[in-house]
């Protein structure tokens, strides 16, 4: 836990974050990032999900800057408050999926005849149009394309088989769908 001088330091960022600070904000993510990332891990016991949440609370910190109070408790205090709070929220979020997810009795009543075939068949119609736009993005993001697209992966699972953080994974997704928008308009596709 960071002493007193840290606490100072972080209440002196948090107000030049207020102010749209930047640079302050940086600074403040380099210092107290790993104390909110350690206690979220503690609550989810996921990896991934508690990257996500990490960006979430940071999120938070930008937007929320403006009303935090020193009279109430220390900045770093305010940050692991927030932490704690949305990594609690996404446990319950995601116990609540896991009780409402049933999986069908009968493989037969859950998927009609024919529906593979369809799926087969339509995923390798796309993959004959989206190889050569595929083919011209850099090797990381085709491979986080090629995860998701034809794997059906998510993103902390891509990020996950590939050992690379949550937000590497969305950078590249996000760079790598931009540059398959352009290609596929080159192709006469729709970029939707």
């Amino acid at each position: 836990m960071p002493d007193s001088g840290r606490s100072t330091e972080a209440a002196d960022l948090v107000d030049r974050i207020a102010q749209g600070d930047r640079e302050a904000f940086s600074r403040f993510y380099d210092a107290f990032a790993g104390h909110a990332l350690g206690l979220i891990r503690r609550v989810l016991r996921d990896p991934g999900a508690a990257e996500e949440v990490l960006q979430e609370v940071f999120w938070q910190v930008w937007r929320e800057a403006p009303s935090y109070d020193s009279r109430r408790g220390s900045a770093v205090a305010w940050l692991l408050t927030c932490a704690r709070t949305r990594a609690i929220d996404k446990l319950r979020s995601i116990r609540r999926r896991e009780k409402t997810f049933v999986p069908p009795v009968d493989d037969a009543v859950a998927r009609p005849a024919g529906v593979e075939i369809e799926r087969t068949g339509a995923a390798a119609e796309d993959r004959g149009v989206l190889e050569p736009a595929l083919a011209q993005l850099p090797d990381a993001q085709r491979t986080v394309i090629q995860l998701a697209f034809f794997e059906g992966l998510t993103q902390a699972e891509i990020a996950a088989r590939l050992g690379e953080p949550l937000g590497t994974i969305k950078t590249r997704a996000r760079l790598g769908l931009e540059r398959l928008r352009g290609a596929l308009k080159g192709h006469g596709l729709p970029a939707t």
